[in-house]
C-alpha cells in the first residue's frame, strides 16, 4: 500500500480529492499541505551544512582514533602526522584552552582523550589539513605504533559483564509499588525468564558535520547539524573559555537526527571551533561514515531479568523486572533514557504491584545516547514479551491477555510512578483496529495455512502502545519563538526547534498562518539560530511541535490582538469580534485585505513583531522517589502484523501491517502519516535486521552499510494500511494535536511478536514460548527454532493444544 493509499484510508478522499487538498487552500491547518522543503529535497537544492558555500581559506579536519577499547596512553608522537601532505596543524587535548568536555550532563566525556582511552574509536587528536581527503589520510596514521603507544587494560564490553563487575555510569534506579514479591508468590501462575534486545545505529542520511567560522572580537559562528543548537553554543563556549554570547550556532536543517545529533554533535562542533579559533580560519569537520559509526553512540541495548505472577485470565498480579542497559564509557543521556525505560515498562497495562530496576552499565564501548523513543521502546518491549509468554502458558490468544491487562477508565488508571492515565482511549482504538484488520478471521486462516505447510509458517500478532509525551526533566519543557509581520503582509518566523525532515517547520508555519488567516505561502520559517531565540531545549522527546508551535502561536496571537484593535477602530465593532480568514480581516460587516491592515498598522506605529514563550503545564518529577507527573499527556496506537518465516533458512517477510495511531487532531495528516510509516519501519529494523556486533577486542564490526542492514524498500509490506485515529487531545495543545515522532516506533513490536508466533507454529504442542532474541535475524530465528524443538522433545506428553496461538 503506497502513500496515496494510506492517505485515502485516513481521509476517505479520492485521488483527485487528495490532489485538491495538497494544493494550497485557504485552510492553513488541519490539512495535508506539502512539507515546506519538499521541492528543495526533490530537486537537490535544499542546503545542508556541507552544502554551505565554503569561505576562502577553509580548512578541513579529521579525527585520529584509538585502537584499543581500554588502554593507557604511554606516549604520543605526532610529528609524522604533522609532516603528512597538506597538514596545517595537529591538535590534542593540551591545545584546548577551556574545558575538555562535551558531556551533556556529567563532565565525564572528553573531547580528545587524555592519558587513557575508554573505547576503540575514541578521538585522540585532530588533524587540520588543506582538504578533506588529506586530513583523513593523515588521521589514519593513528593506527601506527610509531604515533601512539598504548598499554592495554582490561576492557568490559557487555552490559552483563559490567553488571557482574558492578560498574555503572550512574547509580541504579529503583521503583517499587505495592507488594510484588508477595503477589508473585501467591499467584495461581508464575513466569520468569531473561530476554535481550540489541542496540541500533541512528544511520541519519547526513552524517555528523560542523563548519566553524571565526568572527571579529573573538566571535565564532558554528554551523552544526544538531538537534540542540543551544547546547552546542554552550559546550563550544566552555571549551574555548568564552562567554556564551561569543558563540552563535545555526542549523537550517538536518538530513535526519533520530536522537543521534542531540548531544553527540558536540564533539564535532568543538573540534571544528577549536581549530577555527587557533588558526583564525574557517574549519569544516565532516565525519566519514565509518568514523561516524565508530565514534558515536547508539540506542542502548538491554538485558532483562523478569518475573511475574498472574491469574487464569492472564491478568498480572505482581511483576518484577531488571533492565540492564549498555551505557558505554560515559553517562551522556543514559540517566534520562533509563528513567523513561522505567516509566514505560507498563506500556498500556495496569500494574498494581511492581518492582522495576534500571541499570546504566559502564562498558568500554561508544557512549550510548538518545534514539527515537529514548528508552521507552526498551522499557515496553519486555512487557510485551512477558504477556506473549503468559498467553502461551495459558494456551490462549495473546490479544485477549493484553486486553485483560489494559488500563481502565476511572479505575486501574494509575501508573507505577503515580500519574493517572486520564486520556485513555486504548480500548476503543483497539476495537477499531481489530475490526478494520479482520484479526479474528485471519487468525483462523493462518492456523489452517500452517497446518498444511511444513516449511513456511505464518504468524500474526497485535501490540498496543501508550507513550508519554514531554521531557522527563521538567525544566526542558519550554520554548520560545519570534514572529515578524512585514509591511507587505508577509510573515517571518524563528523558533528554537530544529528541522530534521520531520516537518516541524511546516507545522509551525501552519500554526502561524492559521492565526493570521493566511495561506501557507505567506509564512516563512528561518534557520534555527541561537542569536534569535536563546536557551532553547533540544528538538527531542516528540515535543518539537508541542513546544515550538505553542510559542509561535503565542507570538502570533500577540500581534493579532494588536491588529484586531486597529481593525476595530477603523471598521467599527469590538476587537474580540474581528475575524482573520482567507487573507482578509473583517468585523461589523466591514473588511479589508490583511496586507492593507498591516500597512495601516505600520503608519499607526503598531508593533508588528513579537516574541512568544511557552512552558508545558502540569509536568513535575521527583528524581529521588521516581514519582510524579512526568508527561503532559499520552499518545496511543496499535498495530497488527502478519509474517511468514522459512523454518529451514530463518528468512522471514512482513506480509501485511495494519496500523492505527492517535495523533490527536492532526495539524498536517500527510506529515503525520509519514511519521507513523517511517517510525514503524525504523522500529522494525531495530527488532529484526539491524545488528550491532563488537568483536572480543571491542571493535565494532558492523560499522558500514555493507555490514549493518537497515530496512530497504523491499522490506516494506505490500499491504501497509496506516490510518490516524479520529481524536482530539484532551489537553489544550496546539490545534488539540498530539506528538507523533516517537510513539509509532513501538508499533512494530507486533512484527517481532508475529515472528515469535510463527516459530511457535513450527513446533505444535510445545509448552514453552520461543526464546527469540532481538534483533530477530535469520540466525536468531533458527536458534529459537532449535531451542523450542529441543525443549519440546524433553517435555512430558500432554493433550494436543488446539488453540491457534500456541
Amino acid at each position: 500500500m503506497n502513500r496515496t493509499d494510506s492517505f485515502i484510508a485516513q481521509t476517505g478522499a479520492t485521488p483527485a480529492g487528495k490532489d485538491a487538498i495538497s494544493r494550497e487552500t485557504d485552510a492553513a491547518i488541519g490539512v495535508s499541505l506539502p512539507h515546506e522543503s519538499a521541492a528543495l529535497h526533490v530537486s537537490g537544492e535544499a542546503t545542508y551544512t556541507d552544502d554551505i558555500a565554503e569561505l576562502h581559506g577553509t580548512l578541513h579536519a579529521a579525527l585520529g582514533l584509538s585502537r584499543h577499547a581500554h588502554a593507557r596512553i604511554v606516549s604520543m608522537d605526532l610529528d609524522a602526522v604533522r609532516k603528512a601532505p597538506g597538514v596545517i596543524a595537529v591538535l590534542s587535548a593540551e591545545d584546548i584552552p577551556g574545558e575538555n568536555n562535551c558531556g551533556p550532563v556529567l563532565h565525564d566525556d572528553p573531547i580528545l582523550a587524555v592519558d587513557e582511552v575508554l573505547y576503540l574509536g575514541q578521538p585522540v587528536f585532530a588533524v587540520i589539513a588543506e582538504t578533506h581527503d588529506l586530513a583523513r589520510r593523515a588521521a589514519a596514521l593513528a593506527k601506527s605504533d610509531d604515533v601512539i603507544r598504548y598499554d592495554p587494560l582490561e576492557a568490559i564490553l557487555t552490559p552483563a559483564d559490567a553488571k557482574a563487575a558492578r560498574q555503572f555510569v550512574l547509580p541504579p534506579l529503583h521503583l517499587k509499588r505495592g507488594e510484588p514479591d508477595a503477589k508473585i508468590a501467591g499467584a495461581p501462575h508464575r513466569i520468569s525468564g531473561t530476554f535481550e534486545v540489541g542496540g541500533q545505529e541512528q544511520f541519519y542520511l547526513e552524517g555528523q558535520i560542523a563548519y566553524a567560522v571565526p568572527k571579529e572580537m573573538d566571535g565564532m559562528l558554528v554551523y552544526s547539524s544538531t538537534q540542540h543548537p543551544s547546547e552546542m553554543q554552550q559546550v563550544v563556549a566552555h571549551m574555548l573559555d568564552w562567554p556564551a554570547h561569543n558563540v552563535v550556532c545555526e542549523c537550517r536543517r538536518m538530513g535526519g537526527g533520530f536522537g543521534g545529533k542531540e548531544s553527540q554533535s558536540a564533539l564535532f562542533a568543538c573540534v571544528a571551533a577549536l581549530a577555527a579559533k587557533l588558526l583564525r580560519r574557517p574549519v569544516k569537520l565532516r565525519a566519514d561514515r565509518d568514523d561516524d559509526f565508530m565514534i558515536t553512540g547508539k540506542r542502548h541495548d538491554a538485558v532483562y531479568e523478569y518475573e511475574a505472577g498472574f491469574d487464569d485470565s492472564g491478568r498480572i498480579l505482581g511483576a518484577r523486572v531488571e533492565i540492564a542497559l549498555r551505557a558505554g564509557y560515559s553517562a551522556d543521556l543514559s540517566g534520562a533514557v533509563a528513567t523513561r525505560a522505567l516509566c514505560h515498562f507498563d506500556n498500556a497495562y495496569y500494574l498494581s504491584d511492581v518492582d522495576i530496576v534500571a541499570l546504566c552499565c559502564k562498558t568500554n564501548t561508544q557512549s550510548n545516547t538518545a534514539f527515537r523513543g529514548f528508552g521507552g521502546p526498551q522499557g515496553a518491549l519486555v512487557m510485551e514479551v512477558m504477556l506473549d509468554s503468559i498467553a502461551r502458558q495459558l494456551h490462549c490468544d495473546p490479544l485477549d491477555v493484553r486486553v485483560a491487562n489494559y488500563y481502565g477508565v476511572g479505575e486501574r488508571d494509575t501508573t507505577p510512578y503515580g500519574q493517572r492515565v486520564e486520556d485513555n482511549i486504548i480500548a476503543p482504538l483497539t476495537d477499531a483496529l481489530l475490526d478494520s484488520s479482520d484479526y479474528r478471521a485471519r487468525r483462523a486462516a493462518i492456523a489452517a495455512f500452517n497446518a498444511g505447510s511444513p516449511v513456511l509458517k505464518r504468524g500474526l500478532a497485535f501490540s498496543p502502545v501508550k507513550f508519554g509525551i514531554s521531557f522527563n526533566v521538567p525544566f526542558l519543557n519550554q520554548a520560545g519563538a519570534l514572529v515578524h509581520v512585514y509591511k507587505d503582509g508577509s510573515v517571518l518566523v524563528n523558533h528554537g526547534g530544529t528541522e530534521m525532515g520531520q516537518g516541524l517547520n511546516t507545522k509551525v508555519a501552519q500554526v502561524v498562518a492559521n492565526q493570521f488567516g493566511l495561506p501557507l505561502s505567506r509564512v516563512r520559517v528561518t534557520a534555527t539560530d541561537t542569536s534569535k531565540v536563546a536557551n532553547t531545549s533540544a528538538t527531542a522527546a516528540s515535543t518539537g511541535s508541542d513546544l515550538n508551535g505553542k510559542a509561535a502561536e503565542a507570538a502570533a496571537q500577540t500581534i493579532r490582538a494588536r491588529l484586531a484593535e486597529l481593525a476595530a477602530r477603523q471598521l467599527g465593532g469590538q476587537a474580540d469580534d474581528v475575524q482573520f480568514a482567507h487573507g482578509t480581516v473583517s468585523v461589523n460587516g466591514g473588511a479589508m485585505p490583511f496586507e492593507q491592515l498591516v500597512g495601516a498598522a505600520y503608519l499607526a506605529r503598531v508593533q508588528l513583531w513579537s516574541d512568544g514563550f511557552y512552558t508545558t503545564p502540569k509536568v513535575h518529577w521527583d528524581a529521588k522517589t521516581l514519582t510524579g507527573h512526568p508527561f503532559y499527556y499520552f499518545a496511543y496506537g496499535a498495530a497488527v502484523s502478519e509474517v511468514v518465516i522459512d523454518t529451514l533458512t530463518g528468512e522471514w517477510k512482513l506480509l501485511r501491517a495494519d496500523v492505527l495511531h492517535d495523533a490527536g487532531q492532526s495539524i498536517n495528516p500527510a506529515i503525520d502519516i509519514g511519521q507513523v510509516e517511517g517510525g514503524f519501519i525504523q522500529g522494525m529494523g531495530w527488532l529484526t535486521t539491524e545488528e550491532l556486533w563488537w568483536n572480543r577486542d571491542g571493535r565494532l564490526m558492523t560499522h558500514a552499510p555493507s555490514t549493518y542492514k537497515i530496512p530497504s524498500v523491499s522490506d516494506t509490506p505490500a499491504a501497509f494500511y496506516v490510518r490516524l485515529y479520529q481524536n482530539e487531545n484532551a489537553e489544550p495543545t496546539v490545534f488539540r494535536s498530539k506528538a507523533v515522532g516517537e510513539p509509532p516506533l513501538l508499533l512494530p513490536f507486533s512484527v517481532f511478536l508475529a515472528i515469535r508466533d510463527a516459530i511457535a507454529a513450527a513446533v505444535p504442542g510445545a509448552q514453552t514460548a520461543p526464546l527469540l532474541r532481538a534483533p530477530a535475524t535469520p540466525e536468531a530465528i533458527l536458534d529459537a527454532l532449535d531451542a523450542l524443538q529441543a525443549a519440546h522433545a524433553t517435555e512430558p506428553a500432554t493433550e494436543p493444544i488446539t488453540d491457534t496461538t500456541a
